[in-house]
């Protein structure tokens, strides 16, 4: 089934050449059948690129999916064009009454920043408490998971003295878990993060279950028993060359960047880098969908906050 967007999203020509089953909204409104809506407040600079990594991984779902993409403030973008926002973008007080079956929330550049000092702070908890009530089941990405944790369950920033980036390997510790049903008992998956994310830290300080972890990049996929909050460390949306892009970025800005690990074929930052995450990054968000968001939220969205009209 496909994924439902506005039909003049970029993201639409990008994933149809690519054969993914794209339906616009035209279309959509004269099918009889609940699609299943997901909000996906996307916090990366390239708002483009990201919207067509997270919208390949959604569209490989037997169910139909209503998109709604959110921004968190109304500053002047840098790396995205401000029409494109405006267009495709709503504002948190446009949809903070209604209710949605899924949440996404992205990563950010934002690894060397305190809490307190993150521009949308503020907003960043009024939305992460806010899908408490509105929301089946939250998806944090990355930079998300160390808000969520901090917001959710109080941990403070864990900041490594140098990041992880890379392609790691990672276990499966449930392969009958939900979650990671379908799962190698090994697989790859990059990160591009200065946060720690140590198992026996999440253990001792959460009620949440470990689903994956890496012996690099530490505890990599952990989720609520009631499936409401999940999250990854890592950033499965990621295209095979995003790791390339950031590292040549910081390395022409002089920042002096460490090589990605295990991720340039015999470490040439010149060669073309092979995905080895695509697999599994479909599956994850496919179980999500299904197990996490499908299979537990009310048909009627209503239902969730029996306030809302």
């Amino acid at each position: 089934m496909p994924i439902r967007v506005p039909d003049e999203l970029p993201a639409v020509d990008c994933l149809r050449e690519e054969n993914v089953f794209v339906m616009t909204s035209s279309r959509a409104s004269i099918q009889d059948i609940r699609p299943l809506k997901v909000l996906i407040l996307n916090l990366m600079p390239k708002k483009i690129e990201t919207e067509n990594q997270f919208l390949r991984l959604l569209s490989n779902s037997p169910l139909q999916i209503d998109v709604q993409l959110l921004r968190i403030d109304d500053r002047i973008p840098k790396n995205t064009p401000v029409e494109h926002l405006n267009t495709f973008y709503c504002d948190f007080n446009q949809i903070k009454e209604h209710n949605f079956d899924g949440l996404i929330i992205t990563g950010a550049p934002l690894g060397l920043v305190e809490f307190e000092d993150v521009a949308y702070w503020n907003e960043i908890k009024e939305i992460i408490n806010w899908a408490k009530e509105h929301v089946t089941s939250t998806l944090f990405i990355c930079w998300a998971a160390q808000a969520g944790l901090n917001i959710l369950y109080g941990l403070d920033k864990n900041t490594l003295n140098k990041k992880i980036s890379g392609v790691y390997l990672h276990t499966t510790i449930d392969p009958l878990a939900l979650l990671t049903r379908g799962f190698d008992e090994t697989f790859f998956a990059p990160h591009s993060r200065y946060a720690g994310f140590p198992v026996d830290l999440i253990k001792q300080n959460t009620d949440l279950e470990i689903l994956a972890t890496s012996e690099k990049a530490g505890a990599y996929l952990f989720a609520s028993k009631d499936k409401r909050v999940v999250f990854a460390t890592g950033h499965p949306e990621y295209d095979p060359h995003t790791l390339a892009d950031e590292y040549h970025r910081d390395l022409n800005a002089g920042l002096n960047p460490l090589l990605p690990e295990n991720y340039f074929p015999n470490n040439n930052p010149n060669k073309k880098p092979i995905a080895s995450w695509r697999s599994h990054g479909h599956l994850l968000f496919s179980n999500w969908l299904n197990y996490y968001v499908y299979q537990i939220t009310p048909f009627d969205l209503a239902q969730m906050n029996p306030t809302l009209d």
